[in-house]
Formats: structure tokens, C-alpha cells, sequence
């Protein structure tokens, strides 16, 4: 038995899917009028992607099931401690994460959402399922909140927010990543230049998709 697989976390896991699945009505109600170029452009603008984050505040944007027991096995099977999210959004992923560390013995998760709201809801869901003890939620700007007071060495890194910051906030957590650190970036697709700087071997990652929208990575040492 796991803490992923028992209560509290199994049965809020299961409520939070179905709400997230309740809630992709308005994601892609949102998405419909856009070419897949316009599309791409939006998730590749600062600018323009919050402000098309702020109108989704009520939406879950969650990370799939199997992204989140993937998420859980890497953290399981890395015997990672130290972790740093960038995108909490209603802490779905976060808790796949947090059970991870609390089955390994303990740990922290560092992560970062930049919408107050969703913030509050996060906090709420770590707090049902047990799990708050092991994670800091830094509120506001990634590229600010994730630029102090890091780990001196950071073991997985989960990248599921603006996807044009990918490349910025792996900047910022670069030099802490231990030998074998992993690194999953959620719908990279849209990060172009994320994608060119992790699949170059001469940067120091060795990298690969994974799934429909998964690109695994991890730190050479």
C-alpha cells in the first residue's frame, strides 16, 4: 500500500480528476476559434498566456492520471527529496509529488502559481490529503518566487506552467540540479527553444518524449 493508493489522498485524487474532466468543457470552449498557429503563438507569449490564464481561473488544467503516476514513479524510483514545480495550478501534480516524498521518507516540494485563487485551492487539497507539511507554495512570478532560497541540490523539477518560461526557469534551477536529476516538462510542444536547449547532448541533458505530451529529461552528471 502507498500513500498514493490510500485514503485520504486515493479518494481526493479521484474527486479532483472527475472535477478536472467537469472542467475541460471551458478549456476547450476557450481554445475552440484558435488555429493550431494561434494557438501555438498564445502558449508561446508571456503576455498573452496570462492573460488567457487569468480567464481560466475555475479551470483545473491538470496534468492527465497517467502523467500524475508517472510523476509518482519517477519521484518513487529517483528516491527523490528535493523537488521544485513550476505551475501548481489546483495542485493535482503536486500532490502526486508530495505522496512520492512522503513514501520516501520526507522531503520538500518547492513550487509556484502565479494565480492567487488557484493558490488557495492548492493549499486546501495538500491540507485534505495530508500532505502540506512537505511543500512551500511561493505565490506570484516563477521567474522571481524560484530565483531565492532553492535547495542547494534539487532532485526532480516538474515544468506545467507558461510554456514560454520553460527555458527561463530551467535557468534559474540549472546549476542545483544534482547528477540524474530529472526533469518533465508538460506540453513542451509549445517551448520550441526549451525543447532544442534539453535535446542537445552538448547542454548536459539526455532527453526524449514521452507520451503524447511529455518530454522527459535528465542531468547528465
Amino acid at each position: 500500500m502507498t500513500t498514493l493508493t490510500t485514503a485520504p489522498l486515493a479518494p481526493l485524487l479521484r474527486r479532483l480528476f472527475q472535477e478536472a474532466r467537469a472542467s475541460e468543457a471551458e478549456l476547450e470552449a476557450a481554445t475552440a476559434t484558435l488555429s493550431k498557429g494561434e494557438l501555438a503563438r498564445l502558449m508561446q507569449s508571456k503576455t498573452e498566456y496570462r492573460e488567457f490564464y487569468g480567464r481560466l481561473k475555475d479551470a483545473s488544467l491538470a496534468v492527465s492520471r497517467e502523467t500524475g503516476q508517472l510523476l509518482y514513479m519517477l519521484a518513487r524510483s529517483s528516491r527523490a527529496r528535493t523537488i521544485v514545480e513550476f505551475g501548481t495550478s489546483f495542485g493535482i501534480s503536486t500532490l502526486h509529488l508530495a505522496a512520492a516524498l512522503r513514501d520516501n521518507g520526507g522531503g520538500q516540494i518547492i513550487t509556484s502559481e502565479f494565480e492567487p485563487s488557484k493558490v488557495a485551492r492548492a493549499r486546501d487539497h495538500l491540507a485534505a490529503g495530508g500532505l502540506n507539511d512537505l511543500v512551500e507554495i511561493r505565490e506570484g512570478d516563477a521567474l522571481q518566487t524560484l530565483r531565492v532560497d532553492l535547495p542547494e541540490t534539487i532532485d526532480l523539477v516538474l515544468l506545467d506552467g507558461a510554456k514560454s518560461l520553460y527555458p527561463g526557469i530551467l535557468s534559474l534551477l540549472e546549476d542545483r540540479l544534482k547528477p540524474g536529476a530529472i526533469v518533465i516538462a508538460d506540453n513542451a510542444d509549445f517551448s520550441p527553444e526549451y525543447l532544442a536547449r534539453v535535446r542537445s547532448p552538448a547542454n548536459g541533458y539526455l532527453s526524449t518524449p514521452f507520451a503524447e505530451d511529455v518530454e522527459l529529461s535528465m542531468r547528465m552528471g
